[in-house]
């Protein structure tokens, strides 16, 4: 039996203050008045008889038995909100046609694990899912060959369309495991490890080039990649360095022991993951896919790197919309 003052919303209380290190910030994360998350974190350690966070450390850190309490409890609230998507998208049953396109970002994990949510929904229901770019993506959601898309953004609004946010997807630096370097020094364009960037006609080039531009950065390049996966490869056998954002890191866990992340040094750049939908769509299907695949990137993208790399927990978010 659990124990009385053990509540879902303590615990998700916890795991904001634990991700954000501080009551301000769990309060906004949260929707709740700083006394309240205050009042939650002390109901939750009396019920559990022992000190989760130490509260003497700014930003607030965890004690021993925070960092087990926060893995169990972690677990416990992935499947929760799992069960919670599978719910949601029960809306879907009496949905005659889908076509869905995905950016290949997710292709690893999400976008399986959609596909079988969706499936497993929409019983008798003729279901299509592409992968594709961003731009043409979204270009086809407005040419109404794909119902729907989950693409990147850079915020710019598209005629004709409805969006909805699901993440925010903060540029970073790649480089080598083995890189001893200064990984600021990498944006002079002097260092004698190569940059390696995305092929131009994609819209994640689009937004590194405007960016070096605006910030008066010329980065000579000897190697241009068409996939995540591929340049991340590149980047773990030491090829080159990389500019990418969390998500792109995440396509490539598999070389994750032979790369390093580093924050970029010129702040601010970052691209919106949204679902577009045609302005002329009726009914809550686009909203709830939406919901479903926040729950999907929070619990198998986000919060497994943000654990990994604690400094992207301001930046690297789910986006409710």
């Amino acid at each position: 039996m659990i124990k009385k003052g053990i509540t879902l919303r303590g615990i998700e209380v916890f795991e904001a203050l634990a991700s954000r290190g501080s009551v301000a910030q769990a309060a906004a994360l949260t929707g709740l008045s700083q006394p309240a998350v205050s009042q939650q974190i002390s109901n939750l350690e009396a019920a559990m008889g022992t000190a989760l966070i130490d509260h003497s450390t700014r930003p607030m850190r965890l004690t021993a038995a925070g960092e087990s309490f926060l893995r169990h409890s972690g677990a416990a609230l992935t499947h929760i909100r799992l069960a919670q998507s599978e719910l949601t998208v029960m809306d879907l049953a009496n949905l005659s046609d889908l076509s869905l396109g995905v950016i290949d970002d997710f292709d690893n994990d999400v976008t399986p694990r959609l596909a079988t949510l969706l499936a497993d929904s929409m019983a008798g229901c003729r279901f299509r899912m592409v992968t594709d770019g961003s731009k043409g993506l979204i270009q086809s959601v407005q040419d109404k060959s794909l119902h729907i898309a989950i693409a990147a953004t850079s915020g710019d609004a598209k005629s004709g369309l409805i969006e909805i946010p699901l993440a925010r997807d903060p540029f970073v630096i790649v480089t080598p495991a083995s890189f001893d370097g200064d990984s600021a020094a990498l944006m002079t364009g002097r260092s004698a490890l190569p940059f390696v960037k995305y092929a131009a006609d994609q819209l994640i080039a689009d937004q590194i080039n405007n960016h070096l531009t605006r910030s008066n950065i010329t980065l000579p390049s000897q190697f241009e990649i068409g996939s995540h996966l591929a340049l991340m490869a590149m980047v773990a056998r030491g090829i080159g360095w990389a500019i990418t954002t969390p998500f792109g890191y995440c396509r490539a866990e598999r070389f994750h022991q032979q790369l390093a992340v580093h924050p970029l040094p010129t702040p601010g750049l970052t691209r919106q993951i949204s679902l577009f939908a045609g302005s002329d769509w009726t009914g809550p299907v686009p909203q709830n896919i939406a919901d479903t695949m926040r729950q999907l990137l929070r619990s198998h993208m986000i919060a497994p790197t943000v654990a990994q790399l604690p400094w992207l927990s301001s930046s690297f978010e789910a986006l409710e919309g």
